[in-house]
């Protein structure tokens, strides 16, 4: 088949999850509907991502408030854990960045989550502060197009000035897997590169180019227009899949609650053809690849979020801003 040339298409994921097998998952568990993966990179590594520390928090919601807390308790425990593989101490100064564009909803998870963040440097300032709170600033430097200034020479001239010891930075992510958008978390202590998950690449923000430590947090909230059309063909082959497997079942059971999701496809390269023709004998990647090569060209891969967009990155700037003012305090 004719192999097609990814390289001018930017088809990537911003989450490690997503792009590693079960092989480089150094340590996993599962608890309340909750996965966590945690991921250590050497130096060298064919996954072509930094070396350093990678986790992964996969959840299913976060919109009422038992789930919230379930995804809460694991993060804050996480976030404690980041902190300590990065060696950062009780007394190190901190810089909370919010990256994206706060016009732009499925980019203001940077912005939502600064206004959630107990803010203590100015009190630093003052005087005497409780032993129960660490010495936090925040910064916004917005989007090299609103601003022409990039977020990474900001963030240089701020840290220059007021000598934090570490950043946290907080930037929505894009996935290739519908799944999760708006359910996963990734922290690193590896840096990131603002807007790389959508061929936006500005400059790197990390340890190299910052001099002092940086962790990442990301939540993917946007998907492409291609990443949509695999998944929807997977999905369908997987809704065949349940059918062909529980005919008998189906006759007594009410359509819309049939839970096909849990299936796996199982049908035959024959059976596939069947449904999709020459599409349906491709592996999922020749898939994907044809389906980039289909709509890039004509400027149709769109970048796709959910239409519940406002009150999720509400929720998940509370999330994240809530987790973070208590592993980064002492309370």
């Amino acid at each position: 088949m004719h192999k097609v040339d990814l390289s001018k298409y930017n088809i990537r994921s911003d989450l490690i999850i997503e792009d590693s097998s079960k092989d480089f998952i150094k340590d996993s568990y599962h608890e309340n509907d909750i996965q966590v993966d945690y991921i250590r990179l050497e130096e060298e590594n064919i996954l072509k991502k930094k070396k350093g520390d990678y986790i992964t928090i996969s959840f299913q919601d976060i919109t009422d408030s038992s789930n919230f807390t379930k995804v809460y308790d694991i993060l804050v425990k996480e976030l404690t854990k980041i902190l300590k593989l990065t060696n950062i101490k009780d007394s190190d100064k901190c810089l909370i960045i919010g990256l994206g564009n706060n016009k732009s909803t499925p980019d203001s998870l940077g912005s939502e989550t600064l206004k959630n963040i107990t803010v203590t440097r100015h009190l630093y300032k003052l005087g005497d502060v409780s032993s129960k709170y660490r010495n936090i600033s925040i910064l916004e430097p917005n989007v090299f197009g609103s601003t022409g200034i990039e977020s990474k020479d900001v963030i240089l001239g701020v840290v220059r000035e007021i000598k934090p010891d570490f950043i946290i930075a907080i930037d929505s992510l894009a996935a290739s897997n519908i799944d999760r958008c708006q359910k996963t978390i990734q922290i690193t202590n590896t840096g990131i590169h603002p807007g790389s998950g959508i061929g936006n690449n500005r400059g790197e923000i990390s340890k190299e180019t910052i001099h002092i430590p940086v962790i990442a947090i990301g939540i993917p909230t946007v998907v492409s227009s291609a990443v949509i059309v695999n998944d929807t063909l997977n999905y369908l082959m997987r809704k065949i899949s349940y059918h062909k497997n529980n005919y008998a079942k189906d006759k007594l059971i009410h359509k819309n609650n049939l839970n096909y999701l849990k299936a796996k496809d199982n049908l035959s390269k024959e059976e596939k053809e069947e449904l999709l023709g020459l599409v349906g004998s491709l592996s999922d990647d020749d898939r994907n690849e044809l389906i980039y090569e289909v709509l890039n060209p004509i400027g149709y891969n769109l970048i796709v979020t959910t239409k519940e967009i406002d009150f999720i990155i509400d929720k998940l700037g509370k999330l994240l801003g809530e987790a973070l003012n208590k592993s980064l305090n002492f309370m």
